[in-house]
């Protein structure tokens, strides 16, 4: 079965710290976002580094704000107290040469209730 035809998770669903997450991107809520990270926090996306807050903050408006990025959640699964989460992005990014939908793999791994380090890559698909 294609993503794009895979259920979408339901929120409650989702582990908390994952849902929030979710949550704050869909509804473009930069400052709930950037709180959801520790100060020096790691975040990589599109094969780059973002060490902290202040990178971070930066991707976030850049990549994830201001592309107006969505998740659809489409799968889930809790490893070893990480969280990996398959989503189908939309939003107002440049889609020139990219699947539709665009699937995504979200690694999120915290340390108590904040996010310590989220790995986003684009894995083929196995579905």
């Amino acid at each position: 079965m294609s993503p794009s035809r895979l259920p979408q998770v339901p929120p409650a669903a989702l582990p908390p710290l994952a849902g929030a997450y979710v949550k704050t991107t869909n509804s473009f809520d930069l400052d709930g976002l950037l709180a959801m990270f520790a100060d020096d926090a790691l975040v990589n996306d599109q094969l780059r580094d973002y060490w902290g807050k202040s990178a971070i903050r930066e991707w976030a408006e850049r990549d994830i704000i201001g592309e107006r990025l969505t998740m659809h959640v489409v799968k889930v699964k809790e490893h070893y107290g990480h969280c990996i989460l398959t989503a189908n992005i939309d939003g107002n990014y440049d889609k020139r040469g990219l699947p539709d939908p665009l699937v995504l793999t979200f690694y999120l791994s915290a340390h108590g209730d904040q996010i310590v380090q989220l790995i986003i890559l684009r894995n083929q698909s196995d579905f």
